[in-house]
């Protein structure tokens, strides 16, 4: 089965041989036009260059990409959560990915609004900073009652069973790892 990535890049592939330049050239093009709205962009590709308007659509999106990362590296999909208030709460965070990221090399992150889902073949968990000074973590433990700690997430999130509030590299205990890499567990 095909995955959304390999999909992006045949249509890339596609809209380089059918428009006869390589999507760097088309990156460059963008940057010299000096334009940075979506909508400018894909009228002056369809306009200027007769590319549809999905050809347009997808060069654009992916110079809006290569503009937002860092050179020569991608972005880290937390970088945008941990901003204001809640940038003293990166630190906290890396600890609690690298504790996650032990478990396996298969663990997906994917930016949300205000957090980080992370996934395997299914959602297990998810990572959202709060302005109240914690981290919340949330997690898929169906049959798992909620306790004092391992609080339900009625209210919280409707996507996750309990919560864990996190404030601080104290709570990254073996208790906390623990129900985490249950949830990793199940969703493989």
């Amino acid at each position: 089965m095909a995955t959304v990535e390999a999909g992006l890049q045949a249509q890339i592939r596609n809209i380089e041989a059918t428009y006869g330049k390589p999507i760097d050239e088309w990156l460059a093009i963008i940057a010299a036009s000096g334009l940075t709205k979506h909508t400018e962009v894909v009228a002056m590709l369809k306009r200027d260059y007769g590319m549809t308007h999905g050809a347009a659509h997808r060069v654009s999106l992916v110079a809006r990409q290569a503009a937002a990362a860092p050179s020569g590296q991608e972005r880290d999909p937390a970088d945008a959560l941990y901003t204001g208030r809640k940038a003293d709460l990166r630190p906290l965070h890396d600890a609690l990915m690298n504790a996650i990221t032990a478990f396996g090399d298969d663990i997906e992150q994917v930016p949300k609004k205000g957090y980080l889902s992370l996934r395997r073949r299914k959602q297990f968990a998810m990572i959202q900073p709060s302005g109240a000074g914690r981290i919340d973590v949330g997690l898929i433990l169906k049959d798992v009652p909620p306790g004092a700690r391992l609080e339900s997430a009625v209210g919280f999130n409707a996507l996750f069973t309990h919560r864990v509030r996190l404030t601080g590299p104290d709570g990254l205990d073996s208790e906390l790892i623990g129900w985490l890499r249950s949830a990793y567990d199940r969703a493989g």
